[in-house]
């Protein structure tokens, strides 16, 4: 469906002959990202989905396709979690093998997904997901998002790949509602060795997990397994370093690529 989209969009913007430049000065983004809308990299949002449609006169029809083609890049077993990522207040993160999905850049994204089982056309399908799925940090009311990540994590990867992505750890670490920890080696054995979790907390008060494997993911809505969550969340955060001393560490293995 994003190839679609992509061909609806240049075709659009072709009738009324407009460069991507103007394209994007007019509905308030950059250029390069009008580029990946056309290339089907990225989704359009649905507020810029809908101030396309206004200035190329196609009614709704981006909006309609690019809300289309986020559900379609989902992976079905995922969708339950993203709604409660959108609605959530509160999530607290844990990784000890790869950056989390939150948090990662596209190259980044697109070099772990391309070192699974995904074909090249599904490996960008997934990528604009997980890059759609980002959003949510840009809102003007984000949820408050507590990452702690294995040292490990910042050593995996191709190095001009993964200095960009540490870069970003650093960037986005500054923000205020953005807080990332790193578990240092000299921790030793810890229970978080055991496998990476999220857990998110809803407007509602609710509390609720999700779980990833080779195959799948599910949530977790149980309060008894919420809970040995949340207590497994103590556990790590207990061994994970201070934001500041975390960032300088990132900086560290950035500076030894």
């Amino acid at each position: 469906m994003s190839t679609y989209l992509a061909l609806v969009m240049k075709h659009a913007r072709g009738n009324r002959e407009l460069t991507q430049e103007q394209t994007a000065e007019r509905v308030h983004v950059s250029s390069s990202l009008i580029a990946m809308f056309e290339t089907g990299r990225r989704i359009p949002h649905p507020d810029t989905a809908r101030r396309l449609d206004d200035l190329l006169g196609t009614g709704d029809l981006i909006a309609k396709m690019a809300a289309e083609a986020r559900r379609d890049a989902q992976p079905r077993w995922f969708r339950p979690w993203a709604e409660v990522e959108r609605e959530a207040t509160s999530l607290r993160c844990y990784q000890q093998a790869i950056v989390p999905g939150l948090l990662q850049t596209e190259e980044y994204a697109r070099a772990a997904l391309a070192s699974g089982l995904h074909v090249p056309g599904k490996v960008e399908e997934h990528v604009a997901f997980r890059m759609e799925r980002q959003a949510l940090l840009d809102r003007d009311d984000p949820p408050l998002t507590t990452f702690v990540v294995d040292e490990a994590a910042l050593r995996r990867g191709e190095p001009t790949v993964l200095k960009e992505q540490l870069l970003h750890l650093v960037e986005i670490g500054l923000r205020p509602r953005v807080l990332v920890h790193v578990v240092p080696f000299g921790s030793g054995p810890y229970v978080g060795q055991s496998g990476p979790f999220t857990i998110a907390a809803t407007g509602g008060g609710e509390h609720l997990a999700f779980l990833e494997d080779q195959l799948e993911g599910r949530v977790v809505a149980d309060p008894k397994q919420v809970a040995t969550l949340e207590r497994a969340w103590d556990a790590v955060r207990a061994v994970a370093l201070p934001r500041d001393q975390s960032r300088d560490l990132i900086l560290k293995q950035v500076n030894a690529l």
